[in-house]
């Protein structure tokens, strides 16, 4: 409200004096605020903490009401106090925040699978799927090169070996090891004969499957009875079989060994020319079938060479239409001295 500047009788203030309240005249000029002051920052000699105070501005006097017209200062909420603590005190590292997680909760997030993003999830799928064919065709192939199976046709391994069974041929029992390679190695020397087999040679009384010398499109199984070196001498009368002049005892042939143009051959020794010339090969071996009256074998004039050789027979895993899993029947056939014969 407004105070007249002459009526000091009625409570006004002399002229010249500074007003408490600022002239406002809503149709001559506008409300002019006063700037907040600035809170005391220091102590005076004897007095207490000066505690910051706040201007609350006025209201219009159209404005305000009865609680507006006791005081235009009011000091703000007292601050809490924080006991000061000796510069020698050094405060506790504060923990960072982190949630409480119970012993189950800590199961579960360390047992949680993240899942993939949604937009990511068929790449994902692809190679895995991928994966699994590239591992899948690794498998058959390291399978495909160790073993094969093969069907039984024919009589010639009777009763050994049964028209229509299979069985299972190891394709590394005769894997062999060239050590020439080693030769630039100093101190090493391969030998006259570098080539070693890893796991054993071809013996005698192994059943083999091997590409036929006369038509290498088919293959054969027979057994081996004479090695490089050997000298196998069949009898025309009782169809006994000698090898290197000892008598073969055979338990698991069928029928009589005959022979018709020869009964007699020798088997060339390893490495040598004559065996190249004989068989086209370093090593050289004669088989024959456990069916001695219904096979086709070594008695025919040829022999069998040594990279014609398949594998040997391992197991057989069908016999007359049903499933029977049994070892292969590899024999050793007779005492025979080996070491004259290799020489």
């Amino acid at each position: 409200m407004t105070i007249p500047e002459n009526d000091e009788g009625a409570g006004g203030a002399p002229k010249g004096a500074s007003d408490a309240t600022p002239e406002f005249d809503p149709l001559l000029s506008p409300w002019e605020e006063y700037p907040e002051p600035a809170a005391p920052s220091a102590f005076d000699d004897g007095d207490e903490l000066a505690a910051p105070v706040a201007y609350r501005y006025a209201a219009a006097p159209s404005q305000r009401g009865t609680e507006d017209d006791g005081s235009f200062w009011e000091a703000p909420p007292a601050a809490p106090y924080v006991q000061p603590q000796p510069a020698w005190y050094q405060a506790p590292p504060q923990q960072p925040y982190s949630d409480r997680l119970t012993e189950v909760r800590s199961a579960l997030q360390q047992e949680a699978v993240a899942l993939p993003r949604p937009h990511r999830r068929w790449l994902v799928m692809v190679r895995e799927v991928a994966e699994t064919l590239l591992l899948a065709a690794l498998i058959f192939l390291a399978v495909r090169a160790s073993f094969q199976n093969f069907k039984v046709e024919g009589h010639s391994m009777d009763p050994s070996l049964a028209d229509g069974e299979y069985l299972i041929v190891n394709k590394l029992t005769y894997a062999e090891l060239d050590l020439g390679m080693f030769d630039f190695l100093p101190f090493f020397d391969a030998g006259d004969d570098p080539v070693h087999y890893l796991w054993g040679s071809p013996d005698r009384g192994d059943v083999i499957v091997f590409r036929a010398p006369t038509s290498p499109e088919r293959d054969f199984i027979k057994r081996i009875i004479g090695l490089p070196g050997d000298t196998v001498e069949l009898s025309e009368t009782s169809g006994e079989v000698r090898v290197n002049g000892v008598l073969l005892t055979e338990t698991y042939i069928q029928g009589t060994t005959n022979c018709s143009q020869s009964c007699t051959w020798t088997v060339p020794r390893r490495n040598t020319a004559e065996a190249r010339e004989t068989c086209g090969s370093n090593a050289c071996y004669f088989v024959l079938g456990d069916n001695r009256q219904n096979s086709s074998d070594s008695r025919q004039g040829w022999l069998v060479p040594k990279e014609n050789i398949v594998g040997k027979a391992l197991i057989t895993y069908w016999e007359h239409g049903e499933p029977e899993l049994d070892f292969a029947p590899n024999h050793s056939v007779g005492i025979v001295d080996q070491a004259s014969a290799e020489q």
